[in-house]
């Protein structure tokens, strides 16, 4: 029988009894924000499961700029441990919790048994999969064929709050829609000189959605 944790997570029913045994008699481990789980040249030592919390994973450049790929949220897994133990490969990116974590490590021994006998998780692993190399494909098309204005617009239309308020330093914005963060800070100057949002410190307020919204829209088009 499965454990409480496995019961009480957003994994509760997806496996078979197999595999539900095996991975219930695991051990949740909480990992203080701000932990770095991997970096690049790193081999991985298991596949997580994140039972609360959420992990960010980043590609830095040799200029020191950094990308955000994906973020990891209960539910979901990460493209690059599933690329580094299908491939044989190293990690390229690193991956930093972004708050307190509660999650499982699989052991690669267990990984690899419930991979060959069990069909519910193999499928749940490709399918996770295959989701977040969908994932990479529309941010690979983002940041190649979308200007910076129409990126930085759609990103505060996704992230801001019902009172129009997104919390987040200028470095975040940046390492999420792929630029510098000298050019985000540029072109919020610009859009607040037009009304549509205010800048403060590490906090933007959007004064114009619907504007946003069409500025966003426009880039799409």
């Amino acid at each position: 029988m499965a454990t409480d944790w496995l019961q009480a997570s957003v994994f509760e029913n997806l496996f078979d009894a197999q595999a539900g045994a095996a991975l219930g008699a695991l051990t949740p481990h909480h990992i203080a924000a701000g932990t770095v789980l991997f970096r690049p040249g790193d081999r991985p030592d298991g596949f997580l499961l994140v039972l609360a919390g959420k992990v960010n994973v980043y590609l830095n450049s040799r200029t020191g700029r950094e990308l955000l790929l994906y973020s990891i949220e209960p539910g979901q897994t990460c493209l690059q441990t599933t690329l580094a133990v299908l491939g044989s490969q190293t990690y390229s990116g690193e991956a930093i919790a972004e708050t307190d974590l509660v999650a499982v490590a699989i052991p690669w021994s267990l990984f690899n048994q419930l991979i060959g006998t069990s069909t519910s998780f193999r499928n749940f692993v490709f399918k996770a999969f295959a989701d977040r190399v969908g994932e990479m494909t529309q941010l690979l098309e983002m940041v190649a064929f979308m200007k910076v204005e129409f990126r930085l617009a759609r990103w505060l239309v996704e992230n801001m709050g019902p009172d129009g308020i997104i919390e987040a330093s200028h470095a975040d914005i940046a390492a999420a829609i792929g630029s510098a963060r000298e050019v985000v800070s540029r072109r919020l100057e610009v859009m607040s000189e037009r009304g549509l949002v205010e800048v403060e410190r590490r906090r933007i307020r959007v004064l114009s959605p619907d504007r946003l919204r069409a500025l966003a829209a426009n880039g799409e088009n």
